[in-house]
């Protein structure tokens, strides 16, 4: 087994492998960039080496700066993680060349199965189902085309390399193939380098399936079972699980058959993923295979109760697989989220900046945490703004549903927005709970998972103006005179000489202003609202709970507070409430639409409108390449532009003004 290795990836992959490393007695190295310098990973490594400026091709994609690291560390092995160069054959030839263990598949495996081109040929050749479609050499514009019409629509354009989503369009007539596939290609060579792409007949509300495949150097391979990754939204994987609750016995058996057919014509070595697409009919279609570690490698860990990174380096030591294909037995049900700094409501736009509260579950047997950051971290513009995964396990789905709900119930985030609201909606919606959803559900669907702005109910008003009332007690307490613990002025209830004290208290709940007035204290309260009122009796505030009786009705309900913020559930809904002055001034709003702004720090890729042009509200005008993503931004209203302030290639900070529209126009 190695003493060291050198982890070449950062955020929560680099600090679950160091964990494991941690156990077995293994060294590690981090390498980091500039943005990285003080990341959770390099402070939980043994030693760490900087590797370049903030950006990936700056840092990350360095090979050469990466291997250099590892000769002055005396690491004896890399382990690339996934993303960056985990899946780079040039890499993994340079490792070996440096007499160094690359931890995961052999350079040919993965220029075999890097190119989705080449690796459904090669799945033709072993009989592996593929979907029709054209994976040609010919990219020309116009014989593509002529490929489409002969698969038919409705068809999916895809990127012949990486994954994850970038480079995919679903095309549904002829007339919008053109445009789908020069921003497919766009994205494509963004994001790869490679702006080659394959077409395949699209299956309409399909199942997304994958196989989790292990082989070594003994010429052993198995397969450890499958995770069902449905929940997308535009290829993203939101939620994953295992077992699948759409297979059969039988069905898996075949998968996994499968599955090991398709590693075995690439002579694989340690951990990847076969992944397939399942039709309404039952019938399966292999789409791709991943040469590495999944980010959603957890739920078979949970359900198997093993350790894939410790097979990892066992395999690549030279150790044959532990057990055989007759010793898998699955455990239980597993399910996975991935709680990302973005925000629903706007598009899902990725954020940025500190994370000024980071409040997640306790890790138990039932709940795990894969995580890269720590409150006070900041999140930063120029990697994917993953935070954590979260990983419940059970002894069945209806169980770790259950578990699922109550760890997102003790989760907040404060500073970026984030997706945990987004989640809870999910993972109580029917169709998820049902086990009946497809890949393209979530797109087809997304108002019903988005916060609508109605007023919160009234229950939900009166308990967090309680929580916030009780919340301001407790900061006079904590702050009170220990020689004097029975001052008026350490009493935060309203106090007047002779009579009873009202308290104004203002809270925001989105953008809506709500002011409510109150008499009492200790948790003992008359609650004004408009033209609503109530009792509030032997209110209590602990572990997380707040216990109330509200007109005769004693409620019980999940809060987090914190400094003039309160989140609530109630119906396995999340309410989040901040308090704001008592007295506001409110000054006329300024009309702000004359204007488009940059939402984030990026890159801009493509503008599509000219000074001079008419354009409606809601046309594109440029779109913009931000924390792996490309944003489409709109025009705020119909108008004539007056100006565009950024071409394509420029690179553009948060709040910059982008185009202008014309004086007076409106």
């Amino acid at each position: 087994m190695f003493q060291r290795i050198l982890i070449a990836n950062r955020g929560e992959i680099a600090c679950r492998i160091m964990r494991t490393c941690r156990r077995l007695g293994i060294e590690t190295v981090a390498v980091y960039s500039d943005a990285d310098a003080r990341a959770q990973h390099v402070r939980m490594a043994d030693r760490a080496y900087r590797i370049g400026g903030p950006r990936p091709n700056e840092s990350y994609l360095r090979g050469e700066a990466i291997l250099d690291a590892a000769r002055k560390s005396g690491a004896q092995a890399i382990h690339p993680g996934y993303g960056f160069l985990s899946e780079n054959a040039a890499f993994a030839r340079a490792c070996t060349e440096a007499g160094l263990a690359f931890i995961g598949p052999k350079p040919e495996s993965i220029e075999a199965m890097g190119s989705k081109a080449e690796a459904k040929a090669l799945m033709q050749r072993h009989e592996v189902p593929l979907v029709p479609g054209y994976h040609g050499e010919d990219q020309s514009a116009a014989h593509l085309l002529e490929q489409a019409r002969r698969t038919g629509f409705p068809l999916m354009i895809k990127a012949a390399s990486g994954g994850g989503g970038k480079g995919m369009r679903i095309v549904r007539e002829e007339k919008a193939f053109a445009e789908a596939l020069a921003a497919a290609q766009r994205e494509a060579q963004s994001s790869f380098g490679d702006a080659r792409v394959i077409l395949e007949r699209y299956v309409e509300h399909p199942r997304h399936i994958e196989f989790q495949v292990f082989g070594d150097t003994h010429g052993n391979i198995i397969h450890l079972n499958e995770r069902d990754c449905s929940s997308q939204r535009r290829y993203q994987k939101v939620l994953e699980e295992s077992p699948s609750p759409a297979l059969t016995p039988q069905r898996r058996e075949a998968m996994g058959a499968a599955a090991v057919a398709a590693a075995r014509a690439v002579d694989y070595i340690g951990a990847g993923t076969v992944e397939f697409i399942v039709g309404a009919d039952g019938d399966f279609y292999f789409m791709e295979m991943n040469t590495r570690l999944q980010v959603e490698h957890p739920v078979t860990e949970m359900t198997l109760g093993l350790d894939l990174v410790e097979w990892q380096l066992r395999v690549t030591a030279g150790e044959p697989l532990p057990i055989d294909q007759g010793a898998i037995r699955a455990r239980g049900h597993a399910i996975e989220v991935r709680l990302y700094a973005e925000d629903p409501d706007h598009n899902f736009l990725p954020g940025s900046g500190r994370l000024e509260r980071l409040r997640l579950p306790c890790e138990s047997d039932h709940v795990r945490l894969d995580t890269g950051v720590a409150e006070g971290d900041t999140v930063s513009i120029f990697y994917d703004p993953m935070l954590a995964k979260l990983i419940v396990h059970d002894s069945d789905r209806t169980r770790a549903l259950v578990r699922l709900r109550s760890a997102l119930a003790a989760s907040e985030i404060v500073g970026p927005k984030s997706n945990i609201a987004f989640l809870e909606r999910l993972v109580r919606h029917p169709v998820l709970v049902g086990g009946q959803i497809d890949t393209g559900y979530l797109d087809r669907h997304l108002d019903q998972f988005i916060a609508n702005t109605q007023t919160p109910p009234k229950t939900v008003l009166f308990a967090a103006a309680t929580a916030l009332l009780l919340e301001d007690e407790n900061r006079a307490l904590a702050h009170a005179d220990p020689a004097d613990p029975h001052s008026p002025w350490a009493r935060a209830d309203g106090w007047r000489v002779g009579h009873a004290g009202k308290r104004p208290l203002a809270m925001l709940n989105g953008e809506q202003r709500l002011e409510v007035e109150a008499h009492g204290n200790n948790g003992n309260y008359h609650i004004q609202l408009d033209d609503s009122s109530v009792d509030i009796q032997n209110a209590r505030l602990e572990d997380k709970v707040l216990n109330l009786t509200l007109d005769g009705v004693a409620l019980r309900l999940p809060a987090l507070t914190d400094n003039g913020r309160v989140t609530l559930h109630l119906d396995g809904t999340r309410y989040l409430f901040t308090q704001a002055p008592a007295y506001a001034f409110h000054s006329a709003e300024q009309n702000t639409t004359d204007r488009l702004l940059a939402p984030m720090p990026g890159r801009i890729v493509l503008v599509r409108a000219k000074v001079g042009d008419q354009v409606a509200e809601g046309d594109e005008l440029l779109v913009m390449e931000a924390m792996k993503m490309e944003l489409s931004l709109k025009a705020p209203r119909d108008g004539r532009i007056g100006a565009i302030q950024a071409g394509e290639g420029d690179f553009v900070e948060a709040d910059a003004v982008l185009v202008v529209f014309e004086s007076g126009d409106s």
